[in-house]
């Protein structure tokens, strides 16, 4: 690619979008990876939903499963747009079309009998969600809510990987309870104190840290947005999905 091309939106469709775009290349080697890690921010959240829409445990770990390896055997993934901005989006109205008309038939097969293409860690996935509070969202919004937690989890094990790879790991984990909080002079102190820094400094390396987490967090979400713009609306949508619970009535 020239760089020296002013095509601002074309370098984001071509390379923001990669990861939805190889894992819906029929039979290629990058196609099975590329899914696996779209599943690993959307698959709890997904059957999460389905857990919400009445289904029982069993039911809807067969659910899950089976949906993606409708994704994987119908290529349902090759129909995403980048034009039209949000694969979660997208990634949930083909899991309502599923629900709505695939189901039957899927699960008449006998019960474990059919694909299973990702190994999904369901153990973790009941446990979870029997830890989660009662809520009066809808399994929309409780979607949206997950899939902002999954997305802030793999921001931040991406930002602690690069702070290991720099040696810096008791730096990460002393600032890191203060990446989203707000900070206060008693608290640089503490750290100060820990790290052996003085509190100027500890007051530089946080804000190169959180600087750094939102580039993380921009680069997660870039993934499986089409353009900047949507880029930008989505990190919206994240911060509004996480006030979702303390925001709904009683």
């Amino acid at each position: 690619m020239d760089s020296r091309r002013p095509q601002a939106a074309t370098p984001f469709l071509t390379t923001r979008w990669s990861v939805v775009a190889a894992a819906g290349k029929p039979d290629t080697p990058t196609a099975r990876a590329a899914l696996s890690e779209l599943c690993s921010i959307y698959w709890y959240p997904l059957y999460a939903y389905v857990r919400r829409r009445g289904h029982s445990q069993d039911d809807a770990q067969d659910l899950t499963q089976a949906f993606f390896a409708r994704l994987l055997e119908k290529n349902v993934v090759l129909a995403a747009d980048p034009t039209r901005g949000r694969f979660r989006a997208f990634l949930l109205g083909s899991l309502k079309n599923f629900l709505a008309n695939e189901w039957d038939r899927e699960h008449a097969q006998k019960r474990g009998g059919g694909a299973t293409p990702l190994s999904l860690d369901f153990e973790f996935a009941d446990e979870r969600f029997a830890a989660e509070p009662a809520s009066p969202l809808t399994p929309e919004m409780e979607y949206e809510r997950n899939w902002a937690l999954a997305v802030l989890d793999r921001a931040l094990a991406r930002l602690e990987g690069e702070y290991a790879r720099r040696g810096k790991q008791a730096l990460f984990a002393t600032l890191k309870p203060a990446l989203v909080a707000a900070d206060d002079e008693g608290s640089r102190a503490d750290m100060a104190r820990q790290l052996g820094m003085t509190e100027g400094s500890v007051k530089v390396a946080l804000h190169r840290m959180r600087a750094a987490f939102r580039e993380s967090l921009r680069s997660e979400i870039s993934d499986t947005v089409g353009t900047e713009r949507d880029l930008d609306d989505e990190l919206r949508n994240l911060i509004e999905a996480l006030g979702h619970r303390s925001q709904a009535p009683d």
